[in-house]
């Protein structure tokens, strides 16, 4: 589906972090609605290299970039080297920032704050020379402790939340100065759907529960789940939001979310419901209490009114979507591990 009057057609457009989750749905949106769009993807694949908490320092994945046709390039987005390549070679008129740290539990500040900020502005800046508008993954993890989600009210916890923030600043700088492109942040919420799965434990708990109940296991929830709300949001209306922000009525910070929260508990019961697989629920002690955010809700009328947004599948229209996706995962991926 085409979200916007825009031809991409003969366009040239980069994508970071092409390889994970957002990146690789956006890759093949392109693919499939503009075939002579000249797609480059960019991601530092995986390797073995892990970070201190023992988890990847990439989840990039090629699985996620089977059938595309476009260009693959793998390399650091910290590469000044690689940077300044891709500002000589090309001359983009579209840049898709979605490579960064993802994982929220990683310590080690100093290559988050230049991973997700200094390379930010290196790219923003290659965006500018050529002319060519910039959409880039902000995150919800910039709200942290607050009970208001809403841009301006932003009190991160963690690095990876304080980096956000970072790159929304520069963002404001740049947008004051008056460049002659547009430039689009997107505060994700929780965001589930197809290409997630190889980001492992940081995958949603939609694609982690159904594997669970699959396996026969008795899905596991924290104690009071049905008052511990999240807004999930699916990754098509993910899409559709970056797609729609290359035509934003103006620059700035949007949330994206369904501006609708639901309960872990309600994901459980859409999936046992939808699998017509019932074994019940365990309940478990909630270790985080104290550092939990047990309630997060996007307000998304910034977004509605300025890129012409409106998510357009609930949870249980987004879950019902994803499922042949996860009965696959599951034959292909999960019991053969």
């Amino acid at each position: 589906m085409k979200y916007t009057n825009i031809n991409f057609n003969n366009k040239t457009i980069l994508i970071t972090g092409a390889a994970g989750f957002i990146g690789s749905s956006l890759c093949f949106y392109f693919q499939e609605n503009y075939p002579d769009a000249e797609i480059i993807a960019l991601d530092c694949f995986r390797s073995g290299e892990t970070f201190s908490n023992g988890n990847l320092k990439s989840f990039g994945h090629f699985k996620n970039l089977l059938g595309f046709n476009g260009q693959v390039i793998s390399g650091d987005i910290n590469d000044k080297k690689l940077l300044k390549e891709l500002e000589i070679n090309f001359n983009f008129d579209y840049i898709f920032h979605q490579a960064a740290i993802s994982d929220t539990t990683v310590s080690e500040q100093d290559l988050m704050v230049q991973t997700n900020v200094n390379a930010y502005e290196d790219l923003l800046k290659i965006a500018i020379a050529h002319g060519a508008n910039m959409i880039y993954a902000s995150s919800a993890a910039t709200y942290g402790d607050s009970d208001r989600f809403e841009v301006g009210f932003e009190q991160p916890n963690n690095a990876y939340g304080f980096s956000k923030v970072m790159m929304d600043n520069i963002s404001y700088k740049y947008i004051k100065k008056g460049v002659d492109i547009s430039i689009v942040g997107l505060k994700y919420f929780n965001v589930y759907g197809p290409r997630e799965f190889f980001k492992n434990k940081t995958a949603s708990m939609v694609v982690q529960f159904g594997h669970q109940i699959l396996n026969g296991q008795i899905p596991k929830l924290f104690e009071g789940s049905d008052k511990i709300l999240r807004d999930f949001i699916y990754i098509e209306d993910v899409v559709q939001a970056n797609i729609k922000a290359c035509a934003a009525k103006q620059s700035g910070v949007y949330n994206v979310g369904t501006g609708c929260a639901r309960s872990f508990e309600d994901i459980v019961n859409i999936l046992q419901k939808e699998l017509e697989i019932d074994n019940g629920k365990e309940y478990i002690p909630n270790p985080f209490v104290g550092s939990y955010q047990f309630f997060t809700e996007a307000n998304i009328e910034f977004t509605k009114e300025n890129l012409d947004y409106e998510p357009s599948f609930s949870m249980e229209e987004g879950i019902k979507a994803y499922l042949p996706e996860i009965k696959r995962l599951f034959e292909t991926e999960v019991k053969k591990g």
